[in-house]
């Protein structure tokens, strides 16, 4: 053998060990992450939107990095980590791809990551910071290790800021990246506190998007961004035209089919709500059966969550109540999470007290069968002990409303045990709440009224979380009820009216608000409330009585 053929041979095997090693510091490392892996389900042909990210790593995995980062733009998290582990096991040394996988983890909209995940998101950065990497490709790493680092000791709002200022400084010196627009958008509108009414951070946000989706119109990141930060009754009609274009961007994405309903429920539009939230059922049922068959996806049930809550406005009570049979049929649900504990709490909680039908309200439960972990959920259970107090309140039974109401006393504490303040304050308008219906009951008509009056305050300083479409029964519609049955119309009326301005066609709002006008003798006005409500329910046969009743008084009205 010559000279040549020895050298060649020996680098030949030098790279060969060298590799070897590398591999094996990294293997324990990966094996110990958990990391999703599999043959990605993708319903439909595959299609998530448009994307270019520009720091993906070997030009064979390309392709698979884009379509991880599309699905990751859509929340389709399961598939967009497998996606990325793709990438990871076919290029162990690209940096980026751990970063995609920290990503696919961090849910900065929803709720806190726990423990696991956090673990799990340093230890994909420590494995990405012994790699090579381009000065873009750091400047992402150390833009989410600002979240994951430092989880022990630093809570989890602060992290987001921390994330979102990373995020903003990258953008600043790279403003005509796309991608690197679109992630600072998400971790700033992630970063805004439910308490600020300002939406200062939701609007720069939006503003970024709507000027980048002029560009990109296929683009699903910029297009989901754009409505998470108009979820607002405020802001929402800027996001109408891009909640129209979104489920066409990525049809074959359950989650991108369900987000439009986001606003469309902000503006009452409930038809359009119901049809997009049929494709998103439906979508994730594809889903569903493609990986664990019989089993139900969380998305599925959110998109139910959504459809009672539209069914209930267009006073469709026999499809709300087949939503509600059907998720009685479930046994095997994944992931096990909050969207799936508020769903399951917030249907039959809505199903009775929408209808008034305190009875039912009263004897309400907790649904078993799906093997949720309730005492880890109290704001979740929260839903349902509420409307069991409501229930018997009416039904007379305050010894057992506050037995329900002690429970939310209890799950407030626990709460705030937590950290959790949103959650806990949520907690505490049900209390309010509660409290302002007892003494109600009892004859302290002032002291009711000023607790109800305390709890429509507090609602209306706080956003909706974006898991819910609505509260159970807003505070100021119930206020409303209150000043009604206390013989006082005209400040009912008032309250009605600035409850269908923040909740806008929200069926009892309407109704309450007809009932008032007439009993002030505004006929005008119960007219004008009367045809609205008949309008929104013209195309459902209801046995709504307040359907009824409207029917009979235009007939009177109108041809009298």
């Amino acid at each position: 053998m010559n000279l040549k053929k020895i050298v060649i041979l020996y680098f030949s095997v030098l790279f060969l060990y060298l590799s070897a090693c590398k591999n094996a510091n990294l293997a324990p490392d990966l094996a110990s992450l958990g990391l999703i892996r599999g043959t990605l389900q993708l319903c439909g042909d595959g299609q998530f939107g448009e994307v270019n990210f520009s720091e993906s790593c070997n030009y064979e995995t390309r392709e698979t990095f884009n379509l991880g980062i599309s699905l990751l733009h859509s929340f389709e998290y399961i598939e967009a980590e497998k996606a990325f582990v793709q990438v990871i096991d076919k290029d162990p040394e690209c940096a980026m791809a751990y970063w995609g996988v920290a990503m696919s983890i961090y849910h900065g909209l929803w709720a806190p990551p726990e423990k696991s995940v956090l673990e799990k998101g340093v230890k994909l950065l420590e494995i990405a910071e012994k790699l090579p990497k381009s000065e873009k490709a750091e400047q992402y790493l150390n833009a989410i290790g600002a979240f994951y680092k430092e989880w022990e000791i630093v809570d989890n709002q602060t992290r987001k800021s921390r994330y979102a200022k990373k995020m903003e400084e990258m953008y600043l010196e790279n403003n005509e990246d796309t991608e690197v627009a679109v992630f600072y958008a998400l971790a700033l509108r992630a970063s805004a506190v439910p308490s600020d009414m300002t939406y200062s951070k939701q609007r720069e946000a939006g503003k970024i998007l709507e000027n980048l989706f002029k560009k990109e119109p296929n683009h699903p990141g910029i297009a989901h961004y754009i409505i998470h930060s108009y979820d607002y009754p405020e802001l929402a009609e800027l996001g109408l035209g891009t909640a129209r274009r979104y489920a066409d961007i990525a049809p074959n994405s359950a989650h991108a089919q369900h987000m439009p309903s986001h606003i469309f429920t902000r503006l009452g539009l409930w038809d359009e709500s119901i049809s997009t939230n049929l494709k998103s059922a439906e979508s994730a049922i594809c889903y569903a059966e493609s990986i664990a068959p019989g089993a139900h996806w969380d998305e599925e049930v959110h998109a139910m969550g959504y459809l009672v809550y539209a069914y209930l406005q267009t006073g469709n009570n026999k499809l709300a109540y087949e939503q509600y049979n059907y998720l009685k049929t479930f046994k095997e649900l994944f992931p096990p999470n909050f969207k799936i504990a508020y769903t399951a709490a917030a249907i039959p909680a809505r199903l009775a007290v929408e209808n008034k039908n305190w009875e039912e309200a009263a004897n309400i439960e907790l649904p078993q069968k799906l093997e949720i972990e309730w005492v880890e959920f109290p704001w979740q259970s929260s839903l349902l002990h509420f409307a069991k107090a409501l229930g018997n309140i009416h039904m007379n039974k305050l010894d057992s409303a506050q037995n329900e109401l002690d429970i939310l006393y209890a799950s407030k504490q626990k709460l705030t045990a937590l950290n959790d303040a949103y959650k806990a304050n949520q907690v505490n308008i049900q209390i309010k709440t509660i409290e302002a219906w007892i003494q109600l009951k009892r004859g302290n008509e002032e002291e009711a009224l000023t607790l109800m009056s305390t709890a429509a305050e507090m609602e209306s300083k706080t956003s909706k979380h974006p898991v819910t479409p609505g509260e159970i029964l807003p505070a100021d519609e119930l206020l409303a009820d209150m000043l009604l049955v206390l013989n006082k119309p005209q400040e009912a009326l008032t309250a009605y009216e600035l409850n269908l301005k923040r909740r806008p066609n929200r069926f009892n709002g309407i109704y309450g608000a007809a009932v008032a006008a007439n009993l002030i003798g505004d006929i005008e006005k119960a007219t004008m409330y009367f045809e609205i409500l008949l309008e929104q329910t013209e195309n459902v046969v209801s046995d709504r009585p307040e359907i009824q009743e409207a029917r009979v008084f235009l007939e009177k009205n109108i041809n009298s």
